[in-house]
């Protein structure tokens, strides 16, 4: 009886999941140069998925993805 609890909880854990996905994107472009900057926004650019100047990448618009962009505003051009 047991067994049978934890399949139907694990079953309605992953409905929950996709049913919860929206598909709001950002787009971000490098606008500046990350050399010579911190290595904490270095890395944050990287973690964007930028890789050199007029480089525009589209991400899911999270609340993560948009602390990294208020990290490195200054380097990035958004639109939503």
């Amino acid at each position: 009886m047991a067994e049978e609890n934890k399949v139907v909880k694990t079953v309605a854990a992953t409905k929950k999941i996709q049913t919860s996905s929206k598909h709001n994107t950002v787009s971000v472009t490098l606008v500046k140069s990350f050399h010579g900057r911190l290595p904490s926004h270095r890395a944050t650019i990287t973690g964007l998925g930028l890789k050199r100047i007029n480089h525009t990448k589209e991400l899911k618009d999270t609340p993560e993805i948009r602390g990294m962009i208020n990290k490195v505003a200054y380097l990035l051009k958004v639109e939503d």
